[in-house]
């Protein structure tokens, strides 16, 4: 009889039992991993204790009021493209920009309003809350007045709940980790679509040029509409107005043309805009340009903050295909030169956190009645050119805006918005050079080609939130079209050199081996392709590259293997 010690020993090991959840999922909480996580969320933490102060506080405050001065001017204009009152683009240059600082991890970009943005809400607001919705007739009369009270007001809830929305979008993906989506918008088309949006902005200021009233249009075709309709009505043109806007547009010209080729020897640049709205503001309230001559101001510019409100979540339903648009589109804008900026100074940006701060500045800003914001170009290369070393210049540029909301916005209201327009215009200039990409693309690759010219030409056409999703299904449409491209090679005589036997008539295959190349992964799609086009036999599929080249070059131990 065996003693229970050696039962014991006999007894097959017990396992223990498995746990129903790997206990990888939980990772052990230390205060490592807490620090980490709070430094992610909150990248200010991890460079601000270390600032030298020394070296860069000089550059950051130049840097700040340099694009201060910049946020004023376009956040009035850019607030015209967004069918908003001039105000909410000032308050939309505040808080986001202040939100940024702290949760942003891009150490030059300017966040603030940005032209294609600003037109695409704008275009939303018009369609949800047009003008035909706010005639009303008066009192004992036929005759029909816009209450242009009534339609800002609604207009602006639009803008705020669609950027609430916008802001929800980014701030989830951001928290999903889907900051690689970036990699799907490729440069040809993101410089396609631009372009096409410079287009649209171009020809919605013209009725701001010219000081006339025309309507504004939205869907496919609205920018041959609104240029058909502008084309019509130029014998309305106020002569005044449009004598101010083009000598404005000259030495707006001249001004960025001297930056540019002094940059290098002028310590800042020279503030144009801001220096055309004080001298056509003061001139337009000494001549008094809107009694007199009818042109067209910016009006009422209320003083101070308004206190913060719940946006119209009711109209959320409505709007859900425009913010998805609108957040892909200010995400990749922010991203693209966020990453720019990052490989010139020697830094990383987190795809995924600029997506969290994105959707937190547009998230939190709607409760403060501002419109989505994303990063600015001009306003970015002037923030960078001038010293700016890290977001203490965003954080200096918001309190600039602040300082003319609470103290002195109201000097600004004898502003001609022809002068608004001239600022929107000579600031597409770098977005119009983006057509030199035509010459430079067919020298290189003709598939980004197509993707610029058909993301441009949709874009045109079809407005920017159809464009974009043309765009982007032709992008895919690219991508399996490359991975289903090979060649066959044939040797040149004399060489050893290999080119593909359709493109070069004196390339010819070796006699027992045929070699083809390809840029991708064979896979059932391609494996097809090659089938039909007699490259290989149809009794194998090969998981690789390397076993098909195998088999091509093998073909009779292929035939034993088979016959056995």
């Amino acid at each position: 009889m065996l003693s229970s010690s050696a039962a014991a020993a006999m007894e097959p090991e017990k396992r223990p039992t498995p746990s129903l959840i790997p206990m990888s999922w939980f990772p052990s909480c230390s205060s490592d991993r807490a620090k980490a996580a709070v430094l992610s969320f909150l990248p200010i933490l991890s460079w601000l204790p270390s600032y030298p102060v020394r070296k860069y506080l000089f550059g950051d405050v130049v840097s700040g009021l340099s694009t201060g001065v910049m946020q004023l001017p376009q956040g009035l204009a850019y607030a015209m493209l967004a069918a908003v009152p001039p105000v909410y683009g000032l308050y939309s240059s505040f808080y986001p920009v202040l939100l940024y600082t702290f949760f942003g991890t891009s150490r030059h970009i300017s966040m603030g309003t940005f032209a294609v943005i600003s037109l695409m809400i704008g275009g939303v607001a018009e369609r949800e809350a047009p003008d035909s919705d706010f005639y009303v007739h008066q009192f004992n009369s036929t005759n029909k007045t816009l209450d242009t009270d009534a339609r800002d007001t609604r207009r602006v809830q639009v803008a705020v709940a669609l950027t609430c929305l916008v802001g929800i979008i980014q701030l989830a993906l951001g928290l999903l980790r889907f900051g690689f989506v970036a990699i799907y918008l490729a440069e040809p088309l993101v410089r396609g679509f631009t372009t096409a949006a410079a287009v649209h902005v171009f020809v919605s200021q013209l009725k701001y040029l010219l000081d006339i009233k025309t309507t504004r249009y939205s869907g496919p075709l609205s920018v041959l509409y609104s240029l058909i309709e502008v084309l019509k009505k130029i014998g309305q043109t106020n002569v005044a107005s449009l004598v101010v806007g083009l000598v404005c547009i000259v030495f707006l010209y001249v001004v960025k043309d001297l930056n540019d080729r002094f940059k290098k020897k002028l310590p800042v640049p020279i503030p144009g805009e801001i220096i055309v709205v004080i001298v056509s503001t003061g001139i337009s309230y000494g001549m008094k340009l809107c009694d007199v001559y009818h042109v067209d101001v910016v009006g009422e510019i209320p003083t101070g903050l308004l206190p913060p409100s719940v946006p119209k979540f009711s109209l959320l339903h409505s709007l859900v295909v425009d913010s998805i648009a609108i957040a892909i589109v200010g995400f990749s804008m922010a991203i693209s030169l966020a990453k720019i900026f990052a490989l010139k100074h020697g830094y990383a940006v987190d795809g995924n956190q600029e997506l969290i701060a994105l959707g937190l500045c547009n998230f939190t800003g709607s409760f403060f009645h501002t419109f989505t914001i994303t990063c600015s170009m001009s306003r970015s290369l002037v923030q960078e050119s001038t010293g700016g070393k890290t977001q203490i210049a965003g954080l200096l540029s918001s309190l600039v805006v602040l300082l003319v909301v609470v103290a002195i916005g109201f000097m600004f209201e004898p502003l001609p918005k022809t002068v608004l327009a001239a600022i929107i215009m000579v600031n597409l200039l770098g977005m119009f050079k983006q057509f030199r990409d035509v010459c430079l693309l067919w020298g290189t690759s003709r598939i980004e080609l197509a993707i610029w010219v058909v993301a441009f030409i949709a874009s045109v056409l079809l407005g920017l939130d159809y464009g974009l999703l043309v765009a982007i299904a032709f992008a895919m449409l690219t991508i399996i079209y490359r991975t289903q491209r090979y060649m066959i090679l044939g040797q040149i005589p004399n060489t050893a050199l290999y080119y593909d036997v359709e493109e070069y008539e004196e390339a010819t295959e070796c006699a027992g081996i045929k070699i083809f190349y390809s840029n991708t992964s064979i896979y059932f799609a391609n494996n097809v392709k090659l089938f039909f086009s007699g490259a290989v036999t149809p009794e194998l599929v090969f998981p690789t590259i390397h076993d098909a080249v195998l088999h091509c070059q093998c073909p009779r131990s292929h035939q034993s293997n088979d016959s056995m």
